[in-house]
């Protein structure tokens, strides 16, 4: 195992540990799988795949095992729901000590619900550098038609053969980087939540984080010609994202807004049919849109009467409405969880507004040292091809006021979209998207 931090107690408090006990990278590392089964004395695997993902490196896999068990889904565009878990559970081969899941994000996270419920150690041949949550506990699932974030599994193991993942198509590859972009925000906002509300923040495992993405945006014109060090720059970046996660304890270190925007259209493209990109892809462009913002932000001043006057107006019951007409049946889930949450609370929100007033110029600092330009960040879009508009994913204005007003009820996490709201500039940021 690649230890990415030193052992023992770090200074903010913690030990940080993870659970991925291997992290094979590079060219051919799918040959080493015979003898990581070996070590962890397995005699009969269950492969887990769809009908893709084993065409990418299914047979390969076969070629280093002997006896074997396998499911591999007939869906071309299979969803990560209540079905698909069940469909795995009951194909399940009872016979088999662990588990080989070949896929990228959809697989790996079914492969890791499906280890926590069987007891059997999972490996993951990763088929894409599409996602960060190879090496995360906790599974992206669709329930009740509400994205939402399932304790699961973490890996045991995690093999990326960059002959594999080089091959992957184009538009995963785009992803990949896309959700490492979102990096520049989610490491700004874990900073400025530390001051606003006192959560948890660790400076060791947010520098991992940067160094990770320093590398994968140093390398991103290699990106589109697949080449083997910019392909191994994301997946290594994209698995160091997933075991920071781990050495917080919390999604912080990877994921901020800029998954929530995308969050919101996956749960609409569920409930309204409406149309969705890959995750990182939609991550990438909610990015660009959440450094905007920030800058409008960066040359504001905190207005307590401003905002004072926006919260007293706000009115909780209209939002819900809002909410149902937007999200639908997924709306429901975030509304149960406001009565848990109160962050809509208006006794409460003068003091969050004073320590955001007290502690503007050190906010403002940190959204200079952690965020790119919106101008450096759009070039970095152009150079991997992914489309800096909207339009094209099919999200219009009001869509995107909608959406960057409904990522304050995600989950319980302070947000650009809390802090516009505590600020009590929300309307005046919606303007800009």
């Amino acid at each position: 195992m690649v230890r990415y931090l030193e052992a023992g107690i770090c200074k903010c408090g913690k030990t940080h540990t993870v659970a991925v006990e291997e992290v094979v990278i590079g060219s051919g590392a799918i040959k080493k799988l015979p003898e990581l089964l070996k070590r962890y004395n397995t005699e009969k695997p269950f492969l887990l795949a769809d009908c893709n993902t084993f065409a990418a490196a299914g047979e390969e896999v076969c070629k280093q095992l002997g006896n074997y068990s396998k499911f591999v889904f007939e869906q071309d565009c299979l969803e990560p729901d209540e079905r698909a878990v069940g469909s795995a559970v009951m194909h399940f081969d009872n016979s088999c000590d662990v588990i080989i899941g070949i896929g990228s994000g959809v697989i790996n996270d079914i492969g890791k619900i499906l280890s926590n419920i069987t007891g059997r150690k999972y490996v993951i041949v990763a088929t894409a550098p599409s996602m960060d949550g190879y090496a995360s506990a906790t599974s992206s699932m669709s329930m009740d038609g509400l994205k939402v974030s399932l304790n699961s599994r973490c890996a045991d193991v995690i093999i990326g053969d960059t002959d594999i993942l080089k091959n992957a198509p184009l538009h995963m590859l785009k992803a990949g980087l896309g959700d490492m972009l979102a990096k520049y925000v989610s490491i700004a906002e874990w900073r400025i939540a530390h001051i606003i509300t006192g959560e948890y923040y660790c400076e060791r495992v947010a520098q991992l984080i940067r160094n990770a993405l320093k590398k994968c945006v140093d390398n991103a014109p290699g990106l589109l010609k697949r080449e083997d060090k910019a392909v191994e720059a994301v997946f290594e970046g994209l698995v160091i994202g997933g075991i920071a996660m781990a050495y917080a304890g919390v999604s912080r270190p990877a994921s901020g807004v800029e998954h929530y925007f995308s969050h919101v259209w996956d749960m609409r493209g569920l409930e309204f049919g409406t149309q969705v990109d890959l995750h990182g892809v939609q991550c990438a462009v909610a990015t660009l849109q959440s450094i905007k913002l920030y800058e409008f932000i960066r040359k504001i001043k905190p207005d307590l009467e401003k905002a004072k006057a926006y919260v007293d107006s706000f009115s909780y019951e209209v939002w819900k409405e809002q909410l149902r007409n937007f999200l639908g049946n997924s709306a429901e889930t975030m509304i149960a969880q406001e009565t848990r949450e109160g962050k809509y609370n208006k006794e409460t929100h003068p003091a969050r507004f004073s320590r955001i007033a007290e502690n503007w110029d050190a906010i403002v600092k940190i959204l200079g040292e952690e965020l790119p330009t919106s101008t450096e960040l759009h070039k970095i879009l152009q150079t991997i091809g992914i489309s800096a508009d909207l339009q094209d994913l099919g999200v219009d204005s009001d869509t995107a006021k909608l959406t960057f007003q409904a990522t304050r009820d995600i989950r319980d996490k302070y947000v650009l979209s809390r802090l516009a709201w505590d600020l009590g500039i929300t309307d005046e940021l919606c303007k800009l998207l």
